[in-house]
């Protein structure tokens, strides 16, 4: 009985001590690593998310009429989980013109779910927020017009 006790103690310190030197595989990566490395952060004002809107021209002038719109829309739809100043269930929305593409916010408004599967910005808002934002089924002509009110309350002297 002894002699297996000491088989066996010698076995756990010989595993041991060779895994923890290395040897020569301790530098190597491992393909998770890789891909971690390989995934870099991308610049929030050119990820454009995942989902319907490729691209958007904001170019010109803020349309006022349309804005309204997206401000009724925004109060029927939004507020129970943002504030447009202040952090609530989800992120305040002021200034989001200035952090994130105009696809980017049409996508998060129209593909919340799938935004959070596969977009690494809004992964982030959901590690913060805990809470996932709830897709409102609205249209991209609805969704243009919140845009248009968040454009409108950015540009308003608010930062």
């Amino acid at each position: 009985m002894r002699n297996i006790n000491k088989i066996l103690a010698l076995g756990f310190l010989a595993t041991f001590f060779l895994s923890s030197c290395g040897g020569e595989g301790g530098n190597k990566t491992t393909s998770e690593e890789v891909k971690v490395a390989e995934t870099k952060e991308i610049d929030p004002m050119q990820d454009k998310g995942i989902g319907p809107i490729t691209s958007v021209d904001i170019s010109g002038a803020i349309d006022d009429a349309l804005a309204s719109e997206g401000a009724i829309f925004f109060e029927t739809n939004c507020t129970a989980c943002h504030k447009l100043d202040k952090r609530f269930i989800g992120p305040a929305i002021t200034g989001i013109t200035k952090r994130r593409t105009p696809e980017w916010i049409m996508n998060m408004i129209l593909n919340p779910e799938l935004m959070v599967k596969e977009n690494d910005a809004a992964k982030q808002l959901l590690m913060e927020y805990i809470s996932p934002m709830a897709n409102q089924s609205l249209t991209e002509s609805e969704a243009r017009a919140i845009l248009e009110y968040f454009r409108q309350n950015d540009n308003n002297g608010r930062k």
